[in-house]
């Protein structure tokens, strides 16, 4: 059985059926990188790393050998997958709410932040 141990999603794509590239590691001891996750006709799924062949074809360079390890896999990726995208959207939440209470407007410590407005050449 496949031990996965951790999953660390590298980014995340808004746009296209590429929606994230992890890596995976196997036993503490192995790592994937280059997992992707793909948005497929029937939903979610995950693409091993490949490489381009002469013929133009595409091979896996890493795989599970059978479809135990990998549902072990593509469970674990898709679940780090939906808390990465989880926690994208509260800190888009909470930006746009800071925004939002300071109006776009400076604030008192932005001010300060910025140095002494009394004398120019001394906040430069």
């Amino acid at each position: 059985m496949v031990n996965v141990t951790d999953v660390r999603v590298r980014r995340i794509n808004q746009e296209g059926r590429m929606k994230a590239i992890v890596s995976v590691t196997i036993d503490d001891a192995f790592v994937i990188h280059d997992v992707k996750v793909v948005e497929g006709q029937s939903g979610l799924f995950v693409a091993m790393p490949s490489r381009k062949m002469p013929d133009g074809d595409y091979r896996d360079i890493a795989h599970p050998i059978n479809s135990e390890a990998r549902a072990v896999i593509q469970k674990f990726v898709l679940e780090a997958y939906d808390r990465a995208l989880a926690e994208a959207e509260i800190e888009q939440e909470l930006e746009a709410q800071e925004q939002s209470e300071s109006g776009g407007e400076s604030t008192v410590e932005d001010i300060e932040d910025y140095g002494n407005m009394d004398d120019p050449e001394e906040s430069l």
